[in-house]
């Protein structure tokens, strides 16, 4: 499983308080709908999700990486199985900004394979590492069928601060048609899974439907 120190997402700057709208999700808001969004598994904590977001019939999207579909196949095909959505997070969780074309496609086509080969489709959103995303790297995404998509609610689940902080963080800022962004990889997601239930039955409580992203 690949592991990286802990980088705050370039978008964090714009955010309210640090933990609001980053302005690039290009989620719609007419609907009270929320999208629930794990980046950088599949991984150990992955089946942990996958039965919480089952026990309470949710839905939700995983931003996977090339290189830990690779180590954990199952997984990925299990996540689709259970009728969630699987997307692209790159193969190995670089700063795409700072990649040649070539390296930027290796990047993003080797990671559709993998998907691909799991679940056979080939996904159609890409989600930059750190939320780290330019005008070129924008181009290059939709040269290869992508559509970018970060997120308007980021608890910093990646720091660990707590289970009650990133339930509580999730849930003073989502609005309707946000997208939620959490973390099934990269570290210890321990206290991720123990937020999940509460996210979840609160927002249902203020009557939120879950649906994936598609980017179709």
């Amino acid at each position: 499983m690949v592991r990286w120190r802990a980088v705050v997402p370039v978008v964090a700057a714009v955010m309210v308080a640090g933990l609001g709208a980053a302005p690039a999700a290009h989620a719609r808001p007419a609907e009270k709908v929320v999208y629930l969004t794990f980046d950088d598994g599949p991984s150990e904590y992955t089946s942990k999700v996958l039965a919480i977001l089952g026990e309470h019939g949710v839905r939700a999207t995983f931003f996977q990486l090339g290189v830990n579909i690779k180590e954990n196949r199952a997984l990925t095909r299990k996540v689709f199985e259970q009728g969630h959505s699987v997307q692209n997070h790159t193969w190995s969780h670089p700063d795409v900004r700072g990649l040649s074309w070539p390296a930027f496609r290796r990047q993003v086509l080797h990671t559709d394979a993998e998907i691909r080969k799991q679940t056979g489709y080939t996904p159609q959103c890409l989600r930059p590492p750190y939320g780290a995303v330019d005008k070129r790297a924008r181009k290059r995404a939709a040269a290869l069928g992508k559509q970018v998509r970060l997120w308007t609610v980021d608890p910093r689940d990646w720091a660990r601060p707590g289970s009650k902080a990133i339930a509580k963080r999730v849930l003073a800022n989502v609005r309707p048609g946000g997208i939620v962004l959490l973390h099934d990889g990269g570290g210890d997601r321990r206290q991720t899974v123990a937020a999940l239930p509460k996210i979840i039955k609160t927002l249902k409580a203020r009557g939120y439907s879950f649906h994936r992203l598609w980017c179709g």
